[in-house]
């Protein structure tokens, strides 16, 4: 029996990301040995007090239903940490807590893209903020990045693809899958235009904490000054906290907004996972210095697997400038039966069973996405084996270049 599924879903692909993750998890439990680089997600451990602090809550009997925006002392602390990382002010009315990022993106689609809306955002991309627009019957508008510039988001850019239809940019930064920052002065020059037109906009910060150097990044005060009545920020323990698993983020909205969202979350999942709430609240709340620990361990890793990979003359790669992937430029490599990354990704993990990413999910061909959010060892190892992949595939590239 065929079965007629819903037409909004004609447009819309799975993710590429989980699909690497399914095919490195088949192999490992088929006896392979598999360096993945696939996961986007922290390989440290939840911190010792957080997990404490859930343990706590269990054996305190915290099992139960909470209110569907989340516990107020969870949305307290993401008020306090924003007042004091950003200098901002805003109510917990404002603030709603979801199952993790995805949610509060997914959330701030339904509630406010109607068919035939346009919706702005940058490329490479992370998949979901595509997918989730055309869930919503919405119309995905791309503005593409280069790597000659390091994947920057120029506002000029953004700016000529806003429409009458336009109904909200997205802006993520730092960016999965490049690690490019877009910085205070294109925020500013975006934000201007979209006040002076109404339309929304929404920023995926949950790498917010993983940015490598100081720089000026304080997206939600330029945002809060300049457009606060149609802004939305997302956030996320996951990867600050290496909390992935727990599924915990929020949105920072007007209330009115943030009461619809409510809505929306009341007729799906409901609150969030009730003690996963009191453990966020010590994460937020507690020491910080775990976070910086992590931060420099991702810069050290950063410079040693660009620096391996890029020895490579067939590699090229852009040094990210936050969150935790490489995404090098491979297109020299392709030849012969390996005409694409995703060939080039499927060859890989195949014959060296190395797990990434193909740059065709992220709008990018010719790319791979890189996770180094494991340890050292494992990205030697990891280099080591794409490396000779690369070189197998060098008399196909001769002899195509005959």
């Amino acid at each position: 029996m065929s079965i007629v599924l819903a037409q909004r879903l004609a447009q819309v692909t799975g993710s590429a990301t989980m699909k690497v993750a399914a095919e490195a998890d088949r192999l490992k439990r088929a006896g392979h040995s598999i360096v993945d680089f696939g996961a986007g997600e922290p390989d440290f451990p939840t911190p010792a007090r957080v997990k404490d602090a859930a343990k706590a809550a269990i054996d305190a009997n915290f099992s139960r239903y909470t209110n569907s925006m989340g516990i107020p002392e969870l949305r307290e602390a993401v008020c306090a940490q924003y007042k004091q990382n950003y200098g901002i002010d805003f109510t917990p009315a404002e603030v709603l807590i979801t199952n993790g990022g995805k949610q509060a993106l997914f959330n701030t689609a339904l509630a406010l893209f109607n068919p035939g809306d346009e919706v702005i955002t940058h490329a490479p991309y992370w998949p979901t903020i595509p997918e989730q627009i055309k869930i919503a019957n919405a119309t995905p508008v791309i503005v593409q990045t280069r790597p000659d510039d390091g994947f920057t988001v120029h506002p000029d850019q953004i700016i000529a693809a806003i429409t009458p239809k336009t109904k909200a940019i997205i802006i993520n930064s730092p960016c999965n899958p490049t690690g490019s920052l877009t910085d205070e002065a294109a925020v500013g020059a975006i934000t201007e235009a979209a006040a002076a037109r109404g339309i929304w906009m929404i920023i995926d910060l949950c790498y917010e904490h993983l940015i490598y150097d100081t720089v000026p990044h304080n997206l939600p005060k330029l945002l809060f000054d300049r457009h606060r009545d149609r802004t939305v920020i997302a956030g996320s323990l996951s990867k600050t906290y290496a909390m992935t698993g727990w599924r915990a983020g929020w949105t920072i909205a007007p209330k009115d907004l943030t009461t619809a969202f409510n809505v929306i979350q009341g007729h799906s999942t409901s609150n969030i996972t009730s003690f996963v709430q009191k453990a966020g609240v010590v994460a937020l709340n507690g020491p910080q210095e775990g976070v910086t620990e992590m931060l420099n361990e991702y810069r050290r890793r950063r410079d040693a697997i660009h620096g391996w990979l890029t020895a490579h003359p067939g590699i090229k790669c852009v040094k990210p400038r936050g969150a935790f992937y490489l995404f090098p430029d491979i297109s020299d490599l392709l030849a012969g039966s390996v005409r694409s990354s995703a060939d080039f990704a499927q060859g890989l993990i195949e014959k060296e069973h190395v797990a990434v990413t193909p740059g065709e999910g992220f709008d990018a061909p010719g790319y791979l996405r890189i996770s180094y959010a494991t340890s050292m060892e494992q990205l030697r190892e990891g280099a080591t084996r794409i490396l000779r992949f690369a070189e197998s595939l060098q008399p196909a590239k001769a002899g195509a270049s005959r």
